[in-house]
């Protein structure tokens, strides 16, 4: 269950968006993006725009496919953008997202990738979390701070171990079996969080297939860190660095973890 409500996620479409422009407001669109490699800051910008709009047009139609969405897979014709188009043409699109979600109520019937009990629901979370992400990925390229409220980052962080456990992620990643075996248990430990919001997690890979829950327990491996440098490190967008969390036990199971994972 999602840490935040239908109505938070849709808000933070619209938050994560807003800030984003300001991170492009007087950059150099052309910027490289590191963590999404092969495309710049604009491109990174449009096609999430392009997302948010695609999202947008699955929930207002009521999709039972997928429609097409080569405009923002293809960013070519995006190379040289300027913050002055980009910046107001992306916060319309989150908007837009926002309000299709909205009117169409969290319980709406439409196609999702995956099979969830209500889509709007599914669709909220996936492009809060997916904007908060790209956001990320604009403030490294651009050198600017990228802060976030602890229960936006527990929320991604959650969102990011159910997707990434569901069974049949066994079937899409073979290779994710790899990581199963006894023994094989990971800790993460925000030490920045009010208690209230729990921001612990443990990764037991000890089964037949990938399992997490909330909980404070010894584990082969432990990273204990503020919460957006965990958030950085589980969305591979940084690397583990020793001077920002600490890890405690075999570190080469966590980098074995995030390797096989990785995702968004």
């Amino acid at each position: 269950m999602a840490a935040l409500s239908f109505d938070r996620h849709r808000a933070e479409i619209v938050a994560q968006s807003d800030l984003l422009r300001t991170h492009l407001d007087r950059a150099d669109l052309t910027t490289p993006v590191a963590s999404c490699p092969g495309w710049n800051v604009g491109q990174l910008a449009r096609h999430l725009g392009g997302g948010q709009r695609w999202a947008a047009e699955v929930v207002r139609t009521r999709a039972e496919r997928p429609p097409s969405d080569t405009h923002f897979r293809d960013l070519s014709p995006y190379a040289d953008e300027e913050p002055a188009v980009v910046g107001p043409w992306l916060v319309e699109g989150a908007a837009a997202l926002a309000d299709a979600l909205g009117a169409a109520g969290p319980d709406v019937a439409t196609w999702t990738p995956l099979a969830v009990p209500a889509a709007g629901v599914f669709w909220a979370r996936r492009f809060a979390n997916e904007t908060l992400l790209h956001r990320a990925d604009a403030a490294l390229a651009l050198g600017v701070d990228f802060a976030v409220d602890p229960a936006v980052a527990v929320d991604a962080l959650d969102e990011w171990l159910e997707l990434g456990s569901l069974p049949q992620m066994l079937d899409f990643y073979p290779h994710r079996r790899d990581l199963l075996g006894p023994g094989r248990t990971l800790h993460l430990h925000a030490t920045d969080v009010p208690a209230e919001l729990g921001a612990e997690w443990l990764v037991d890979l000890t089964g037949d297939t990938l399992a997490w829950r909330r909980a404070h327990e010894k584990a082969t491996v432990a990273v204990r860190g503020p919460v957006t440098e965990l958030l950085l490190m589980v969305y591979r967008r940084r690397p583990v660095d020793p001077a920002v969390v600490e890890v405690l036990g075999d570190g080469k199971l966590l980098d074995l973890w995030l390797d096989r994972v990785a995702f968004g």
